[in-house]
């Protein structure tokens, strides 16, 4: 049902730019498929858990959500080159708010390194450091299955970004308590038809407009969709 409600965000080119109105009022729309709409938008604009908040204020007109793994070169290169240009003219400025979440390409099945990176990451919101770790981690990267990433690694990170319990980071990464989170997050992406790190997709509030970018785009393919979504009527 997720992927028929989806339907029409459609990647062009390798960057974007198709529209889907979801939820529009027509012959084959029916009460509970609206419902189903807005279920999704809210499962989308919402951060995974509450320590991971998004960045940026909840009446921001539009959301940028990001799809990444944290072993995706071309995420990395996103995260270092653009994303602080994007949030200073959209999510600082009160016109966007920026939402990560997990789509997990890179693991193998040995280790599953990627979904640990993204565990450490929910270890690290637990104390108010989701989004200095996510730099820290992809500030650091090596690429794909190098060997890069490790529970010493992600420790080091926390370090790093002065996470100030260590012991407690340490001991939730082992525990694995956040894997069910970040499989969700996975699932998810799966579910919409999203293939590959980075995508974004951009939402007007209260509309159901929504459209899609891949890979690491400059800031103006950003400008361009965003200006779109904006512009288009429904």
């Amino acid at each position: 049902m997720i992927l028929s409600i989806f339907m029409g965000v459609l990647l062009i080119g390798g960057s974007v730019t198709a529209f889907s109105n979801m939820g529009r009022n027509n012959d084959n729309n029916n009460a509970g498929e609206e419902a189903q709409v807005q279920q999704l938008i809210s499962q989308l604009t919402n951060s995974t858990i509450p320590g991971a908040a998004a960045l940026g204020v909840n009446e921001a007109p539009i959301t940028i959500v990001e799809f990444g793994d944290y072993q995706c070169p071309y995420c990395a290169k996103f995260n270092n080159e653009t994303k602080s240009d994007l949030l200073n003219k959209y999510v600082e400025t009160g016109k966007a708010k920026f939402v990560f979440k997990d789509l997990v390409l890179n693991d193998l099945p040995k280790d599953k390194l990627s979904t640990l990176a993204a565990e450490a990451s929910y270890c690290a919101a637990e104390q108010n450091k989701y989004w200095d770790f996510h730099d820290e981690v992809y500030e650091n990267s090596k690429g794909e299955n190098s060997g890069w990433v490790s529970k010493e690694a992600l420790v080091q990170f926390a370090k790093n970004v002065k996470v100030s319990d260590i012991e407690q980071f340490s001991s939730c990464l082992d525990s694995h308590k956040y894997n069910q989170v970040v499989q969700e997050n996975d699932l998810f992406a799966k579910e919409l038809g999203l293939v590959s790190t980075p995508t974004f997709l951009i939402l007007q509030q209260n509309s159901s407009k929504i459209a899609a970018i891949e890979g690491a785009q400059p800031l103006y393919i950003f400008d361009n969709t965003i200006n779109q979504v904006l512009n288009q009527t429904v």
